[in-house]
């Protein structure tokens, strides 16, 4: 077993919490936690250990987000269609074609790099760093759900 499956199998989640992680009300409202997180970790510089608070606040606002929405069973969404195709990405290895594979390897390198930016950005209070970084980061993450729904609807097709 790869350390990729160890990890997924030890944050896998129910078939219904797929289904309530794939609305796209979860989606959006994940992405907009993002720019809540980096103003919370920013906040240090005037709120000092206070801004733990808000820190904790965005983590469980995201740990609580897939569920509180709906589940959707049936997937119509851009969104929707790119977290089913996230799950058969981590359970159905073996038929996930050597395109997606490249394409998905170069989304999670732009994704990395985005992050370390992000990441000094914040550690510096550098706002360029922090305003690149995110950008990489959203920008490869918005492009993976697109490349994920696109499988999701391949294997839609050849299921049919």
């Amino acid at each position: 077993m790869s350390g990729l499956s160890k990890v997924a199998d030890t944050f896998r989640m129910t078939d219904e919490a797929w289904t309530r992680h794939a609305n796209p009300w979860s989606v959006w409202t994940r992405f907009a936690a993002i720019p809540l997180m980096i103003l919370a970790i920013w906040s240090r510089t005037w709120l000092g250990w206070w801004c733990l608070a808000p820190i904790a606040a965005v983590v469980v606002w995201l740990w609580l987000n897939p569920h509180v929405f709906p589940p959707v069973t049936t997937p119509r969404s851009w969104t929707a269609k790119g977290i089913y195709g996230e799950k058969l990405w981590l359970h159905n290895r073996s038929m996930i074609s050597a395109d997606h594979r490249n394409v998905h390897r170069l989304l999670v390198g732009v994704g990395l790099t985005g992050f370390a930016a992000l990441v000094y950005g914040l550690v510096a209070l550098e706002i360029w760093p922090t305003v690149f970084g995110v950008t990489l980061v959203v920008l490869g993450q918005l492009w993976r759900i697109d490349r994920l729904g696109l499988l999701y609807e391949e294997h839609q097709r050849q299921a049919a």
